[in-house]
């Protein structure tokens, strides 16, 4: 795979690597839902069928990506992107991730201010459900077989789970915990290694205060402290903010989001943001494109467009700036102790989303066998997720009409 990353980034096969980083991701940021069920997408699309990456590699860059502030799901398109075609790819490929999801949003905000929502989208979204999922459990098992190798690996990937269900530490603050247990467990206990050890024990009690404070003191952190006029300015610094600033994900952006745009800023009207939630869950794609939502709202298309692309700014700065350092990095002994660790958490964590999402992808007895027939043909067949994402939404729309008859 070393080979392979080093051939997309030779000048005289960039130009075909980077349309095909361009024709992956536009097609994932068009059709993939579910936060993070897009990531089993992204593995069983660009890791399993198409090698982009090891499944190391690919655990390598969630943990990463899921400890950077900034949209988790766009880092993770960055991150895959800059392993198959170097810098430019990773810029290819993340701007062909977001673009689908901004110009659909744009689309449903404009129909769902005249027409709203027609129950053929709604039951596309229910079809769509179970496939996610579905999707989502193969790939969590496939990765999982390659990284939990040992009893303490498997230790770790249960630890993890359980502080997640039990504790309101954030994922940041997990997969960190997990980063010094590897270090601890896979370093020789050299007098260095406790060192380093201490450091970041130091480093994740801070990192674990920021995490868990309250939505609101956090959010005050990251806006203005009082009402100003809804400008192009005012929008850019909002979410700008945001996306530079909010550690765990794109639900926990929205969450500081709502507390500002509604409460403190009074930029909508709480039915306003409860209409833009819901064009977020037709909207495929990263689900803080609800920027685009709230910029179209106060400024019109110009503010959808500053809002939408300052929101999603940091992602792309932040990640290309680590990714380098991690290249250079990842062979010193520490640093693959800690990625022992990492690797292991993330499956746990991971678990731990599939289990919440599950219930609500799955609400009665024929998506239970949209999910069923889902797994069958992930594991028995080589169909790949969009055809089955297809199936599912075409089952969804004949089952609402037939609902409706």
């Amino acid at each position: 795979m070393a080979g392979a990353v080093a051939r997309v980034r030779d000048p005289h096969v960039s130009a075909g690597s980077l349309r095909e980083i361009a024709g992956a991701f536009l097609r994932l940021g068009a059709t993939s839902y579910g936060g993070f069920a897009i990531m089993g997408i992204m593995q069983s699309e660009l890791q399993e069928r198409r090698g982009w990456v090891t499944k190391p590699r690919f655990v390598e860059g969630l943990a990463v990506v899921n400890m950077l502030p900034g949209a988790t799901a766009t880092q993770m398109a960055i991150f895959l992107s800059y392993a198959r075609g170097g810098w430019w790819g990773a810029v290819v490929g993340g701007l062909g991730f977001v673009l689908p999801a901004f110009v659909i949003m744009l689309a449903l905000s404009l129909a769902y201010a005249t027409v709203g929502v027609s129950p053929v989208v709604r039951g596309a979204l229910y079809g769509l459900g179970p496939v996610v999922i579905g999707v989502f459990a193969v790939a969590l098992y496939r990765l999982g077989r390659s990284t939990v190798r040992s009893a303490t690996h498997a230790a770790i990937g249960v630890a993890a789970a359980l502080v997640m269900l039990v504790t309101p530490l954030g994922l940041a603050g997990v997969l960190t915990l997990a980063g010094v247990a590897g270090l601890l467990l896979f370093h020789p206990r050299t007098p260095r290694a406790l060192a380093s050890a201490a450091v970041i024990i130091a480093a994740v009690s801070l990192y674990t205060w920021w995490s868990v404070r309250p939505a609101a003191t956090v959010a005050a952190a990251v806006a203005a402290a009082d009402v100003q006029p809804v400008t192009l300015g005012a929008l850019a610094a909002f979410f700008f903010k945001v996306g530079a600033f909010t550690v765990g994900g794109g639900l926990v952006m929205l969450g500081f989001i709502q507390q500002q745009v509604v409460e403190q800023l009074h930029w909508l009207t709480p039915r306003e943001f409860v209409d833009g939630l819901a064009l977020g869950q037709l909207t495929p794609g990263p689900i803080l494109m609800l920027a685009a939502y709230v910029g179209y709202k106060v400024a019109g298309l110009a503010g959808a467009a500053v809002a939408a692309g300052a929101a999603f700014l940091p992602s792309f700065v932040i990640t290309l700036a680590v990714l380098p350092v991690l290249d250079r990095v990842r062979a010193l002994a520490w640093v693959r102790a800690i990625m022992e660790g990492l690797g292991p958490a993330v499956i746990g964590v991971l678990a731990v989303a599939l289990a919440r999402l599950a219930p609500h992808a799955v609400p009665d007895w024929p998506a239970a066998l949209m999910l069923v027939l889902t797994l069958a043909a992930l594991l028995l067949s080589r169909i790949g997720p969009f055809r089955l994402m297809l199936a599912g939404a075409l089952a969804g729309v004949l089952r609402a009409r037939l609902v409706r008859a």
